[in-house]
Parts: C-alpha cells; structure tokens; sequence
C-alpha cells in the first residue's frame, strides 16, 4: 500500500484552514497544501501530485461537489481519493456526497487532535 504523504485540503475558511494546517502537519506528519477555492484547487492540485484531497463542500462560487467533479475530469487527478468535510452529516447528505464517489465524509468541526487519524483511516479503508 502507497504512504499517505501528500494532502491537499481545500477550504475557504481561513481560520480551519490553519487549524487544519497545523493539524495534518504537526500532528499526523503529513505535507500539506491549502487552497481557498475550488479554482485554485483546479490550478493547484496537478502540481503538488497530492495522495488525497480534502474538499470543504459549502464554498462560494465553486462548491465541493463542483470542484470534486472537475477534478475527476483532469486525467492526472481522476484517480486521486478525495473525502469531504462538512458540518452537513445527515445519513442523506453523507450518502448523497458518497454517491458522486468520495470514499468518505468528516464531520466538522473537527477535532484537531484526532484529524490526521481519521484522514488515515479513511485512507487505509480505501487501499485494503
């Protein structure tokens, strides 16, 4: 199985930006790029080859599941796994983000200190 190394998180939240930053980085040891948009993600993503992406769903313009689909459409992120987080964790929203073919949903807000476990977890699930 491949090492999670590489995470890519898009949110357009500011301050879970950083505390997710410091999270996935002082915590779970993992490099991390942050992007604010869906857009940026787009222009991004290809060049920090991540090993999994994080998408926020509710975002101005570009919501996750719209930035989840156009990355499907680039060749070289099409295979890339991807988990939303969202403070929308009802059985039908989960279900509903699952079906477009995110292995999975976190819910925030999040706990800091456990982040990088789950988002190994989600990643271990994927790969057995």
């Amino acid at each position: 199985m491949k090492v999670l190394q590489r995470v890519l998180y898009v949110e357009d939240e500011p301050d879970i930006q950083a505390i997710a930053q410091l999270a996935l980085e002082m915590v779970g040891g993992f490099a991390v790029k942050i992007c604010s948009s869906g857009a940026e993600a787009m222009e991004q993503a290809a060049g920090f080859a991540p090993d999994m992406i994080l998408l926020d769903v509710m975002m101005p313009e570009m919501d996750g599941p719209t930035t989840f689909r156009a990355l499907r459409e680039q060749p070289e992120l099409a295979e890339i796994p991807v988990a939303f987080m969202t403070a929308k964790v009802q059985p039908s929203e989960i279900a509903e983000l699952k079906a477009l073919g995110a292995l999975d949903v976190i819910a925030k807000p999040f706990d800091p200190m456990t982040l990088a476990d789950e988002v190994r977890a989600i990643w271990k699930h994927h790969h057995e």
